[in-house]
Order: structure tokens, then sequence, then C-alpha cells
């Protein structure tokens, strides 16, 4: 039934089955999260706190090294889990807190913090260790059902908080969540141990990455490759800054209340993960074997380029729906399993630790430098017009480095095909 929908082989059924429900616990626990964080932000008022991006980056700062020393030093089968139940752990102390109900205001600011750091991390190391168990031809047939658990978690994870929420309590779902957290844990054993005796790989695979804890900021700094990957995942959430921008404004101005914004941004929410979806289960694996990662990660970048170039002469809800659904759509189920292939044809070292700096240093940074940039360019009188058309060149770089990418991953699978074939390894 499987192969109906997914290029998969007899041997790789359990694995992508354990991958897909690894991703949706993973995602849904998130899910599940996150509209209690929403609802805490009005105790806490942290909707209101313009430092908050930057005091996320500067946790990241401090998180990405700490994981980088456990990699060096530990086996993925040891950091993964344990990576997994310390988050577990905050989430019961959380849990307890706010039983007891102290410092309200104080904790709503530390768990908005605590789960945009947390959202980054396990999902980057989720990706991390898909790259590290599949080969690189695997991923490109694969990684997209694989993503669909994902996003099949994050549809689950607000319809289980919307009929549990009152008869439970929204403070008791966050045990339902630190369950989901706990089946990805034992999900991350079960692959290992597929790694090693379905898909054969070395001992060495499974052992300590080894190497110093910056050794991911300084591979990023060397390697134009990686320093790429970085840029382009910059690109990308500069870009999503601008159109958030965009979409506050337009909800805020056409909607007439607080309920008709809540159920405008529901709106949108629910199109983009349903076109995700659709195109991860039906599209991704087809599109990225047949007509390579270029086409696959060009998409998202033209969709934005074009919507962007739309919006700035039809500033309209309807329009920002349309650009939103059809870019996030895109990026999820299109681009960004095409960049975690890309992973797969670096080394371990570069896999871990340059992958975690990417994924949560760089993109919280330019999170925080996008809304200030987008905030002077307010203050010095750009509407939105002028925002949208500010955000058309941004866009095309994003598709310049995505080719770029594409072009060195065809090249660097192609000079590892040799090694390949006299070691008798994987590709990855």
């Amino acid at each position: 039934m499987l192969k109906r929908f997914v290029d998969v082989r007899d041997e790789e059924v359990g694995a992508v089955l354990g991958a897909f429900v690894y991703f949706f616990t993973l995602m849904c626990g998130y899910a599940i999260l996150r509209p209690i964080r929403n609802e805490m932000g009005t105790a806490g008022d942290v909707k209101h706190l313009p430092w908050l991006f930057t005091v996320t980056f500067v946790v990241m700062l401090l998180a990405v090294p700490a994981f980088s020393a456990l990699v060096a030093r530990y086996p993925r089968r040891v950091v993964v889990p344990r990576v997994y139940r310390f988050f577990l752990v905050n989430l019961l102390a959380f849990f307890v807190l706010l039983k007891w109900g102290v410092a309200k205001e104080s904790v709503a600011r530390a768990f908005y913090v605590w789960l945009s750091v947390y959202n980054l991390f396990v999902v980057s190391i989720f990706w991390s260790f898909m790259a590290d168990v599949f080969a690189s031809d695997q991923g490109k047939r694969l990684f997209g059902f694989i993503a669909a658990g994902g996003t099949t978690g994050m549809i689950a994870g607000p319809f289980l908080v919307g009929r549990l929420a009152e008869p439970v309590g929204p403070v008791n779902l966050i045990l339902l969540s630190a369950v989901m957290l706990e089946v990805s844990a034992q999900c991350v054993r079960r692959l290992g141990h597929w790694a090693r005796d379905v898909q054969h790989q070395p001992a060495t695979r499974e052992g300590p990455v080894g190497g110093g804890m910056l050794a991911g900021l300084r591979l990023l700094v060397t390697s134009p490759f990686l320093l790429a990957l970085g840029l382009q995942v910059l690109l990308y959430a500069a870009t999503s800054t601008f159109l958030y921008y965009q979409e506050v404004q337009l909800v805020a101005s056409m909607a007439k209340d607080a309920a008709a914004r809540t159920a405008a941004f529901a709106d949108i929410d629910f199109w983009v993960q349903v076109l995700t979806l659709a195109l991860q289960t039906l599209v991704t694996g087809r599109v990225i074997s047949r007509l390579g990662l270029g086409v696959a990660m060009a998409v998202a970048p033209v969709l934005t380029l074009v919507g962007f170039g739309v919006l700035a002469f039809a500033p309209v809800l309807a329009v920002l729906i349309a650009v939103k659904s059809l870019r996030g759509a895109s990026h999820y189920a299109l681009e960004r399993p095409s960049r975690e292939i890309l992973f797969t044809t670096v080394d371990r070292e570069a896999r871990y630790k340059s992958k975690s700096f990417i994924d949560t240093v760089v993109y919280r940074g330019s999170d925080t430098l996008s809304a200030w940039l987008q905030g002077g360019l307010t203050a010095l009188g750009l509407g939105m017009t002028g925002l949208s058309l500010a955000a058309v060149p941004v866009a095309a770089l994003w598709l310049a480095v995505a080719l770029y990418l594409a072009r060195q991953q065809r090249t660097r699978t192609a000079e590892a095909v040799p090694q390949t074939t006299l070691s008798g390894g994987t590709t990855a």
C-alpha cells in the first residue's frame, strides 16, 4: 500500500514508517505546546517584548556549542535520546511551575523563549539523524514522505488541543507532549538498530563525531558549500519575516475584531499544512528523483519572488493567503527535504555540528536582523508596497544560492561514487 505513493524498497519500509512516526510525534508534541504558549503570551505580555528575538538568539549561541560538545564525546544512540529527555525534563519542570502558579509572567516569558529554541533544535537534530541513517539516493526518494509525518503531526496537534483543552485543562496537555517526546526518543533507538542490521552501517557511524565544541562554526566559515547552506537558511528566514509583517498588517487592517483575526490566521495555517501534506505524500519524492534538486529547491524562492512582486501591486488578503500557502507548501514539501538531502553529502561532524548551528543560530539570527531591519524601513516611511519590493532581490538571491547548491550536490555525489565503489559502502 505504501509503495503506491512512495518509491520505497522492501527493506526500507519499517525504517520509513519508523521515521514517519518519529517526526509525527516530535511535531505533534510541539503543535500541542504552541497554543499553550500563545495563551500564556497574554499573561506574560510576550508579544510586546521586542528583545525576545535577541534573547532567543543568545540562548541558541549557548546551546549549540553544548550540543557540539556532546556529539564530540558520545555516540548518536546516546546523544539524541538524551537531548530529547533533557527537553522532556524541562517540560515537566514547566508543568510543575504552571500548576503551582509560580511567577506566571516570568514563566510565560521563559516558556516562550524555551519553545522557540526547542522547536528549531529538536527538528535540526531529527534531520541530522535522518541524514546519518539514510544514504543520499534514499533521501531523494523517501525524505518527502518522512517530512509528511511532521506535517501530519502539525495538523493532529491542534486537533487534539481543541478537543482536550477544556475537559483536561491546557496545562495538563504538557504531559501529553512529554509522552510524544519519549516516543520520539524510542524511535531513535529502533532506527539505529535498523541502520546497523539492515543498512549495514559500520560501527564508526555510530560512534562519537569527535572534534571541538566550536567545530561547527569553524567548518561553516571554511567551507563554501556550508556557507551557501547557511546563506540559504538566512535568506529563507529573512523573506519569512517580511512576509509575516505583510500578513499581520493585512489581517489587522481587514479583520474587524480579535475573533476574525484569529480565524484568518488559522485559515492561512490550515491551507499551508493541507497543501504541504498533499505535496509531500504525492509529489516530493517524484520531483526530486526525476527532475532533480535544482528544480525542487527553485520552486519556493521563485514563488516568493513572484509573490512579493504581486503583493507590491495588489496588497490584499486573498493574494497573501495564496502566496503564503503556495510558498509554505513548496518550502516544507520540496525545498526543506532537498536541503536535508544536501547534508547527506557532508561528513558527520558537519552533519551534526554545522547543521545545528545553521538551523538554530543562523535562523534565529536572521529573524532578529530581519525584524530590526523591517522596523527600520517602516520608520523611514516604507509602506507595504515598498517592503514587498525590497524583498524581491532577497528572494532572487535565495534562488541563485539554491541553484548553486544543487550544482554542488551533483558534483559532490559524482565524486563520491568512485570512492563508494572501492570501499563497498554507501554514498552518504
